[in-house]
């Protein structure tokens, strides 16, 4: 039988460090905006379904998920981003702060919206998603602004993630700040990316590309094909990010298939993903790196965090929609 990577004493432990360790995520805010309803007829104007709606729901999304399951699964959180002068941009400050969220890290561009996913579902199907955002780079000072807030509270943070969903706020000079804030401090940062080219994240600690990322990110064109190829392509895969961009390590996620972490040294580590019945991938990458950077922050080894993540991923691909992972729920099956 394969050895765990982490005993239920150890991992118990690493459970009980989440409420002293603090995390900063810094990334694209979005809001995740559900319109609920069912389908009877199709619209006599056009060959469209007409959603009778039934409810609404807001959730916080891209790197503010990332929040939430920090804080769901008890660790302290700092957050740093971009926002609009606008309702949803209030909706997102009083959301955080109801959690108990500084929101200091929050700037608000006003010529630029709170970044909105809207998406109609019915009957369990997506019909349509439309988005409200820019993804013009942010302007200069603003960044300036969030690198000097990061420098005020480092003495504060056990680890960093950096959110990318590409939306404008990772610039170069924003990763530039944060790698100079860190140069003389044990702050591991996490990078979860969403640009084919890995060299703009060069030198940070983790980065935890899903296999789609990690296979364009090494000139693989057909990446559907990859976890069908089995464990030879993405070890092949994971090396040769570590080789080419200087990562500590890379956590590749995977869906059905698990995850993989490559460390420094040569060693890597599979580690298959939990059988359940319902598996719907939703937020699952935001779970998996914001457990990784706690259990980093809270003393765990890269292959204990990454063991900690596979699990919290697991419950999670177990709900249907974007979810969290609460203390009991991990404790449960560690």
């Amino acid at each position: 039988m394969k050895k765990r990577p982490v005993n239920r004493k150890r991992a118990l432990e690493i459970i009980g460090n989440f409420p002293l360790s603090r995390v900063l995520v810094l990334g694209d805010l979005m809001v995740d905006h559900f319109i609920w309803g069912k389908v009877s007829r199709i619209s006599p104007e056009a060959p469209v379904p007409v959603v009778e709606v039934t409810k609404e729901n807001l959730m916080m999304g891209g790197s503010g998920n990332v929040v939430s399951n920090i804080r769901a699964i008890g660790g302290k959180v700092a957050v740093a981003g971009i926002i609009g002068p606008d309702e949803m941009g209030r909706w997102l400050v009083d959301e955080l702060r109801q959690m108990g969220v500084n929101t200091e890290g929050l700037i608000v561009e006003k010529e630029r919206p709170t970044t909105v996913k809207t998406r109609i579902v019915a009957h369990g199907q997506q019909m349509v998603r439309y988005d409200r955002e820019s993804r013009q780079l942010v302007q200069p000072d603003s960044i300036d602004r969030i690198v000097q807030y990061v420098s005020d509270i480092r003495d504060e943070l056990q680890a960093i993630v950096i959110s990318d969903y590409n939306k404008g706020i990772v610039t170069e000079r924003l990763l530039e700040g944060i790698r100079q804030i860190v140069a003389d401090r044990r702050i591991p940062v996490c990078v979860d990316p969403k640009r084919n080219d890995f060299n703009v994240y060069r030198d940070f600690d983790v980065i935890t590309p899903n296999h789609h990322e990690a296979g364009r990110a090494v000139g693989v064109e057909n990446t559907h094909e990859i976890n069908a190829k089995g464990r030879t392509e993405i070890v092949r895969i994971g090396r040769e990010i570590m080789r080419q961009y200087g990562f500590r390590a890379v956590l590749i996620t995977r869906g059905e298939a698990g995850m993989d972490l490559f460390e420094r040294g040569g060693r890597d580590f599979h580690i298959p993903a939990e059988a359940k019945e319902v598996f719907d991938v939703t937020g699952a990458g935001d779970t998996a790196i914001g457990l990784f950077a706690l259990s980093l922050a809270s003393g765990a080894s890269f292959r204990e965090a990454a063991y900690m993540a596979n699990k919290a991923a697991g419950i999670v691909v177990g709900k249907i929609g974007t979810a969290t992972v609460s203390p009991a729920e991990l404790k449960r099956v560690v």
